[in-house]
């Protein structure tokens, strides 16, 4: 039976790569897209996740969520994802309208709906969440589990200690992490190894239309160098198919909301400091081989 999820999300490149995986492959059930400031603003994220489901001709509900972080000033990445957040391909103009209700309210209704418990793909900031926490705590019995993308056990690409996802929005990781739904932490410790390597960026743009918008997409990725391209948010997806693909540890976690470490994770990795109960279960490590086979396997076969 096919993974039934909702993606919570900031495209954003990498996270167009996601979206596009979550809606075409079989062994998921995409039931629903919340948008969240991160990459670009909220207004820019939400148009691009309609573009993607327009491109796909998807039926999946697109929410607009949180327009900034709970209380840090938002920073975005336009840097890396340029002004638009998905630049380099034109993508239809004649886009659905998202749902008239916010991300929080539109989360409630399809968990609380939904027929099994619902697996959450956050990939951007976790601001959504946290709010959907804090104003409808009776979710949490209805979600299976989390698997995010972000944090990290080492060095950060936001300061030298925080990654981007948990630096955008210290305040609303901290809430997820302690609301005691099960956790998958799929951070840089992985992303940054799991690259695309020149050799399958050639042959994306030979796989088909999803090939071609992808290639083109990446192309303005400012991520990554010479070696190759982090994925970061597919690596989410990846993990949910190929569980034996990621090494993992359980551990405690907690999020740094001030000064200069301000949105470090931090992995209480000898156990010694939570009375040895744990949190979350956190990548360490992944076969980059396999992640670059999949992908273009994956992408062949949407076509």
């Amino acid at each position: 039976m096919p993974t039934k999820l909702i993606m919570d999300t900031d495209p954003g490149i990498d996270d167009a790569a996601a979206i596009t995986i979550a809606i075409n492959y079989p062994d998921f059930d995409l039931d629903l897209i919340t948008t969240v400031a991160g990459n670009v603003t909220v207004d820019k994220t939400t148009l691009n996740a309609l573009k993607l489901t327009r491109f796909f001709n998807s039926k999946v509900p697109v929410a607009g969520g949180a327009p900034q972080p709970l209380i840090k000033p938002f920073e975005d990445a336009v840097r890396v994802h340029g002004v638009s957040g998905m630049p380099g391909y034109d993508f239809p103009t004649d886009l659905a309208k998202p749902l008239p209700m916010t991300a929080v309210e539109a989360l409630r209704d399809h968990i609380m709906q939904a027929a099994e418990p619902i697996t959450l793909v956050p990939t951007g900031a976790y601001t959504n969440i946290a709010l959907l926490f804090k104003t409808y705590p009776e979710v949490k019995t209805h979600i299976k589990e989390i698997i995010a993308m972000g944090g990290t056990l080492g060095r950060g690409n936001m300061t030298s200690a925080a990654e981007f996802n948990v630096f955008t929005d210290p305040h609303a990781a901290e809430i997820m992490y302690q609301s005691g739904v099960p956790i998958t932490m799929v951070g840089l410790d992985v992303t940054l190894k799991a690259l695309l390597t020149p050799e399958t960026m050639q042959k994306l743009p030979t796989l088909g239309r999803t090939g071609t918008m992808l290639h083109a997409l990446f192309n303005h990725y400012g991520d990554g160098d010479q070696t190759g391209l982090p994925m970061h948010d597919v690596n989410t997806l990846f993990y949910l198919l190929h569980p034996e693909a990621f090494t993992t540890q359980k551990m405690w976690i907690d999020v740094q909301t001030e000064g200069p470490a301000n949105g470090e994770t931090v992995g209480d990795t000898r156990g010694a400091y939570h009375n040895g109960q744990t949190n979350a279960t956190v990548c360490v490590d992944i076969d980059a081989r396999a992640f670059n086979s999949w992908f273009l396997d994956t992408v062949a076969a949407i076509g």
